[in-house]
């Protein structure tokens, strides 16, 4: 009912909702980590957060991913600047079975960290997730101040600019992922390549080994943009020393209004969704114009910028023309030109006609 909504609702209506086709994609990700190695079933994610959660639609998918596999969520939280739809969020909840123990829905702004589970100062007592998903709002203007300067969220990397609070929610939902969590966030691809202050805290995280996995999605997915956006998929603890891109921006099903990520059952007909998820999971070192694992030392002579085609180019490569070789038949059809105009003036002669 909601996604009738927001798709009929315009771009106001659509800033609450995040697709159930993207939000799938992050909710599968999330959840990946959490199989028990031997039996690939599903474990336990005791927390999982969403810091810009809208209607809650990303933390029930999450939930609901996890369940049907076999394995179970502890608590889901989230927080929400807007009232109506913080509202929207909670009746969510319960209308999807939940009991009140097993939410916690904030109203307030998370850029100001105005809710007090969030601002434990003690070490030993800090909350974290064991998995974190969001959709803030893209490239939204905010006022970072002094204190925010010393903010324990943004005191080791610096501040987002006024321009766009991107890095800022990214930054304060990692400050809450557990050691062993996975965070998978949505975002302008603006934030791969931005200078400035983004590009202080994006070098810093590769330098930490923090982004796993940058996903570049199609365009005009989304019910409130038409800008094609990215996720990007980061831990506290990698396993790899590299990051995966997937350049996914050229495999969709185009509609009148809005693009679709294909989700067929059909192993004959295209999956976008399954592909993009089964790259994350299985990282293979290279998937021709579509994904490809990129060693630090590399992103760092592209000056730690991570604009996804620079390392996966979805063009076709121009195709070579040997130009001895087409002259030779250029050659070869004149002179079969010459000896068959040759043959047919013989003929025309014989019938008594005029050579051309």
């Amino acid at each position: 009912m909601i996604g009738k909504f927001a798709a009929g609702g315009g771009q106001k209506a659509g800033e609450f909702y995040t697709p159930q086709q993207i939000s799938t994609i992050l909710s599968e990700i999330v959840t990946l980590d959490s199989q028990e190695p031997k039996t690939g079933k599903k474990g336990k994610l005791d927390k999982v957060l969403d810091m810009a959660c809208g209607s809650g639609s990303l933390l029930l998918n999450v939930r609901k991913r996890i369940k049907d596999a076999g394995g179970s969520v502890g608590k889901i939280y989230g927080q929400e600047k807007n009232i109506t739809t913080y509202n929207l969020a909670r009746m969510n909840m319960l209308l999807h079975g939940m009991k009140d123990t097993e939410f916690e829905i904030f109203h307030g702004d998370t850029l100001e960290n105005q809710w007090e589970l969030l601002n434990e100062m003690n070490p030993s007592k800090k909350i974290e997730f064991d998995a974190i998903v969001a959709n803030p709002p893209f490239s939204l203007r905010w006022e970072p101040t002094d204190t925010l300067a010393e903010d324990f969220r943004f005191k080791s990397y610096g501040l987002a600019p006024k321009s766009a609070a991107d890095f800022a929610f990214l930054l304060h939902g990692f400050h809450f992922l557990g050691k062993e969590g996975t965070m998978a966030i949505i975002l302008p691809h603006g934030v791969l390549f931005r200078g400035g202050a983004e590009e202080r805290i994006r070098t810093k995280l590769l330098k930490d080994n923090h982004i796993d996995t940058v996903i570049g999605l199609p365009s005009n997915l989304f019910y409130s943009t038409g800008i094609p956006v990215c996720i990007l998929v980061l831990k506290k603890c990698k396993k790899h020393d590299d990051v995966l891109f997937i350049n996914a921006s050229e495999h969709y099903e185009k509609g009148k209004k809005q693009n679709t990520l294909r989700d067929n059952e059909d192993i004959n007909q295209p999956n976008d969704i399954r592909k993009i998820v089964e790259t994350y999971q299985f990282r293979p070192e290279y998937v021709e114009r579509y994904a490809r694992r990129v060693s630090m030392d590399e992103i760092e002579k592209n000056g730690y910028n991570l604009n996804i085609s620079r390392y996966v180019s979805t063009s076709l490569d121009e195709v070579k023309i040997d130009l001895k070789e087409v002259n030779a038949k250029l050659t070869t059809i004149n002179d079969s030109i010459k000896t068959n105009t040759e043959k047919h003036n013989e003929f025309l002669k014989e019938l008594g006609l005029s050579p051309i």
